[in-house]
């Protein structure tokens, strides 16, 4: 018996640059690509996703094994796809991270900072509270097949070896910034009027009575507040959440 093993290397060439792609997605992704999951976990999770993609879109790359200049331009651009949609999921991350800093300041907990075990460095206590609860909910809803769908479909968008459009890039930086920030702000706006009323009540206060500390007064009663409020909007904060991560992933590869 005979076995043809011809294809192999141009098998391998492809599957290296499938994994490219996937690798450099999955090393970014919000739930994948953090920093406390071990190196070879994130590894696994490429490599199995890989081993996924392989077959749907093998024939979508055109291999020349006799030219190595190609091949290495094909495997950067592999790369670059997979960082930028990478990146672009990662931002929404941002959003939660905005609005715990903005909460936090609006109840008097600004100085209050924990090492964030997503990103391993400091970070205010309240963003990353909301940091791990999106994570968590992320998976809990199974959103995170929107995550691997999209890696699929990103094939439609980036075909494999075509120039990456630079102005689609940048534009989709642009908006996935300002999206971030602007959801940050609007989960976060029930603080910022809770905060103004509650300042304008005690600046009031302190000129009807300046006999009374009302410093010592107010703290309490802002950390007190905030958090019935926090409990209160806590779930429409991270429903909110959810629909702006679904559009953002529907955005990286719209699906039929």
């Amino acid at each position: 018996m005979r076995i043809d093993v011809s294809l192999l290397p141009a098998l391998a060439a492809t599957f290296m640059l499938v994994f490219a792609r996937v690798g450099a997605m999955v090393m970014l992704l919000p739930g994948f690509g953090e920093s406390n999951i071990p190196t070879r976990v994130k590894l696994s999770i490429a490599l199995l996703l890989t081993l996924i993609m392989l077959p749907l879109h093998r024939n979508a790359y055109h291999v020349d094994l006799t030219s190595m200049a190609s091949l290495i331009v094909l495997m950067l651009h592999e790369l670059v796809i997979g960082i930028v949609l990478g990146a672009t999921a990662r931002v929404t991350l941002s959003a939660l991270t905005v609005a715990g800093s903005v909460i936090a300041q609006q109840l008097g907990l600004g100085f209050v900072t924990a090492v964030d075990p997503t990103q391993g460095q400091q970070g205010q206590i309240m963003g990353n509270f909301l940091t791990m609860l999106g994570i968590t909910l992320l998976f809990a809803t199974d959103s995170h097949y929107l995550v691997i769908a999209a890696i699929s479909e990103s094939y439609r968008i980036f075909s494999p070896g075509e120039v990456v459009p630079t102005g689609d890039v940048a534009s989709l930086a642009t908006s996935a910034f300002a999206a971030a920030f602007k959801i940050g702000l609007q989960l976060s706006a029930p603080f910022l009027v809770f905060g103004l009323v509650f300042n304008i009540g005690l600046g009031v206060l302190a000129r009807l009575m300046p006999q009374m500390q009302v410093f010592f007064v107010g703290v309490p009663l802002t950390i007190l507040a905030g958090f019935l409020i926090f409990g209160v909007v806590l779930a429409a904060m991270m429903g909110t959440y959810l629909d702006y991560f679904i559009g953002v992933m529907r955005q990286l590869a719209p699906m039929n």
